[in-house]
């Protein structure tokens, strides 16, 4: 990334040139990590808009800065790879697949996260593309309870692989060899076509708020959760309404409201 591109995306996170990270440091990254979760939406509005999801990181980059986008975990993820790379921590991608029901696992290279290693040689396992997730980076090397604002955290040992669990429940199961982007093209296909995901049969647009709560848009249910995980939901009337919350709550300008491309897709 170039300095201008890194500026760029800093003020996207809030910071301004005066307060541009001097060094590859832990309370650096839970502060991006943080900003990065209440800034730019975890969204799939590409799919059902046409819009070409390309994962090269200048485009994952320029989506999220300069078209003002978010994106999903291949997209999210990428683009604050490259971030967190152009500022001096080192950044390995990993691939690992979703538990779902009955225990099944997701498709290969499902979803995509970040081991990030420190200044101070310590790694962190941050992941800003997963939805409700944690909040901060989770220490790598931690097997025990990780308290975070999203919930009670725990990485175990699973063979050569990691189980990430929120809450007692299993969320992701990560591998630890190092991946490239252009590992995660099929998978990025698969979710962004597949009628078996779910990624293709709903709309959803959601970040984290300031009061450590979340708010998301799924068509037109748009939901708040506090931080004391008290959820309220209304349905939005009127098209004006939906391009307004996507505007004033998500900060993402759209011409039209999307709608789900394939709505009878398999489960």
């Amino acid at each position: 990334m170039h300095i201008r591109e890194i500026d760029g995306y800093l003020r996207r996170l809030g910071i301004g040139p005066e307060g541009r990270p001097t060094a590859p440091t832990a309370d650096v990254l839970r502060d991006l990590h943080l900003r990065h979760l209440r800034t730019v939406p975890f969204e799939n509005l590409s799919i059902h808009l046409g819009e070409e999801i390309v994962l090269e990181e200048g485009r994952l980059v320029d989506k999220v800065v300069g078209a003002r986008r978010g994106g999903f975990c291949y997209e999210l993820n990428g683009a604050f790879a490259a971030l967190l790379g152009a500022l001096g921590f080192e950044v390995t991608l990993l691939a690992a697949r979703v538990h779902g029901k009955a225990g099944r696992l997701g498709i290969p290279y499902d979803h995509l996260a970040l081991r990030v290693r420190t200044a101070d040689g310590a790694q962190w396992l941050a992941d800003v593309g997963f939805g409700a997730h944690s909040h901060y980076p989770l220490a790598f090397a931690d097997r025990g309870e990780q308290t975070d604002p999203g919930g009670v955290f725990r990485i175990t040992e699973a063979g050569p692989d990691l189980d990430i669990v929120l809450n007692g429940g299993p969320q992701y199961r990560l591998e630890v060899r190092p991946r490239e982007l252009g590992d995660f093209v099929a998978g990025a296909w698969w979710h962004s076509t597949s009628p078996g995901s779910h990624f293709v049969q709903s709309l959803v647009c959601s970040k984290v708020t300031r009061d450590g709560g979340r708010i998301t848009l799924s068509g037109r249910t748009f939901k708040t959760t506090g931080a004391d995980g008290v959820r309220e939901e209304r349905e939005l009337g009127t098209d004006e309404e939906v391009l307004g919350v996507y505007r004033e709550r998500f900060g993402i300008e759209l011409n039209h409201v999307p709608t789900v491309r394939h709505a009878h897709g398999a489960s």
